[in-house]
């Protein structure tokens, strides 16, 4: 956390862009910044002004933006966008495991900010896509993206999530979704033996069920009953440090990562993803060594009549930091640019 004490000063900034607030809103924490500058000869963003604040400590999260803007030692941006861990329904913005609800046009007049926007966290994720370093990620698959093709961002944390930035040479949009929810498909024999002991004990089988941080306790289970072993009671992070002795642990996690390379191949062809798959979340980052030794390349792009096309897609595992911060500014900065 960047701790300031330097007394408050203007933001004008040389290169005319206005400082956007920007902020990630979860369960655990609430994270706040300010987009101080763009970059355009890196393409970046410059995040300065970070402070993190358990969300927990707050009863609302206006409280938690007035503690942010009367500790922050410059001028209160105009601008403010907020990534959100959430469902966002019109202008009602829900923080279920905080208890948080709020109007994102009354937090806009409040605070009076001239441009205001509140968007879900893949949402920003796929925002962020274009202005990703690339020497602070690792290329899990090549590829030859397509200059302003769609690009499409998943991943497994403790649940699923999914967007994607579609692009062409008019501009460019982000489109949410609940692929988390999308039922997972089998590929093979061992999806299909893994698939029915899940069916047996899960009223829907999704995309979720299986990656996320609960879906890997629910994967172990499924793999000992279908090698006819125990499942001792482990969760998540006990499967992961038990796995260089456990043999149905290490199954597990190899499982985990082949199999969502198929959930990932289904996406790209679901999103016509030819600029790019960018992978994020709480887990894989963790797991990078046993990814890139997975048969999660050979599962992308396995797809029949349109391997060919998957074959193209460059996947990538974003394990930069601050990518909520990025999406945040970039979406209100594309779209303060269209709308002066």
């Amino acid at each position: 956390m960047t701790q300031t004490t330097s007394p408050r000063t203007s933001t004008s900034s040389r290169t005319g862009f206005s400082p956007i607030l920007v902020a990630d809103i979860g369960g655990t924490n609430a994270r706040f910044a300010v987009a101080t500058e763009f970059d355009a000869t890196h393409n970046s963003f410059i995040i300065e002004h970070l402070r993190i604040y358990p969300s927990a400590e707050f009863s609302s999260f206006e409280a938690a933006i007035s503690l942010f803007l009367n500790e922050l030692p410059i001028d209160k941006p105009e601008r403010a966008c907020l990534a959100v861990a959430g469902p966002i329904k019109g202008q009602q913005v829900y923080l279920t495991n905080l208890g948080w609800e709020f109007n994102a046009e009354l937090v806009k007049s409040q605070f009076e900010f001239k441009s205001f926007q509140v968007i879900n966290d893949f949402a920003a994720f796929a925002f962020a896509a274009p202005y990703l370093d690339e020497s602070k990620n690792l290329q899990i698959k090549s590829g030859q993206p397509q200059h302003l093709s769609n690009i499409a961002v998943l991943g497994p944390g403790t649940g699923f999530g999914a967007a994607c930035l579609a692009r062409d040479i008019n501009g460019s949009a982000v489109m949410s979704c609940e692929a988390g929810h999308i039922s997972l498909a089998a590929v093979t024999d061992l999806d299909k033996q893994l698939l029915r002991v899940l069916q047996a004990n899960n009223q829907h089988v999704s995309i979720e069920t299986v990656f996320s941080g609960p879906g890997i306790v629910r994967l172990y289970e499924a793999m000992c009953e279908v090698h006819q072993v125990e499942a001792l009671d482990l969760n998540a992070a006990q499967i992961a440090e038990r796995a260089p002795e456990c043999k149905m642990c290490d199954a597990t996690l190899n499982q985990f990562c082949d199999w969502i390379g198929s959930v990932a191949g289904d996406l790209a062809l679901t999103f016509g993803a030819l600029g790019g798959v960018y992978i994020g979340g709480g887990i894989l980052p963790r797991m990078t060594e046993r990814l890139l030794r997975s048969r999660f390349v050979d599962r992308f792009s396995a797809k029949g009549l349109m391997s060919q096309y998957n074959k193209q897609i460059p996947v990538t595992l974003v394990t930069q930091e601050n990518i909520p911060f990025i999406g945040a500014a970039a979406c209100l900065h594309g779209r303060d640019k269209k709308l002066a």
